[in-house]
């Protein structure tokens, strides 16, 4: 599909005025990559709730709620997404290396986010920000979370 709408685009894209071809580019362009290389934008992201996970390797809790992550991200794939930061900003493959040891399931950001959501970079792991549909910042949650506790911060929002 994708490749589809980038053939559609660059027939366009050839046909239009300079301008138009640069925004019509920087539109194609997404604000997130996943440690696996993927593309994410931001409205993707916004376009349900939005779970953001903070962690790292060195913290345990951090561990402990990966599992209900994982959970989560899959029960509720269709209405929530669900991505993780890696506190710590390792290189590229060091990033993969630890979402792979660490088993996580869902997408991890390759880059540090917080600027792009609006929300400042934790001091305290993990920290877990959760957004209504449409960007809006709902909760700030401090330590480990279960499934249960990002639903209740999700349905409190209303």
């Amino acid at each position: 599909m994708r490749l589809i709408l980038m053939v559609c685009v660059s027939l366009l894209v050839g046909c239009s005025k300079p301008e138009l071809q640069l925004e019509l580019q920087l539109e194609l362009q997404p604000e997130f990559v996943d440690v696996e290389g993927n593309g994410i934008s931001l409205a993707e992201l916004q376009s349900k709730p939005l779970i953001v996970n903070y962690w790292a390797t060195w913290c345990a809790p951090c561990i402990k709620e990966i599992p209900e992550l994982n959970e989560l991200a899959e029960k509720h794939a269709n209405e929530i997404n669900v991505i993780g930061v890696n506190f710590d900003q390792p290189g590229p493959d060091e990033q993969l290396k630890q979402v792979r040891k660490m088993k996580i399931e869902f997408p991890v950001l390759a880059g540090e986010p917080s600027e792009k959501l609006g929300v400042t970079i934790p001091r305290v792991l993990p920290t877990t920000y959760v957004f209504a549909a449409g960007g809006k910042l709902v909760a700030t949650l401090v330590g480990p979370q279960t499934g249960n506790s990002l639903l209740a911060a999700l349905e409190a929002d209303g």
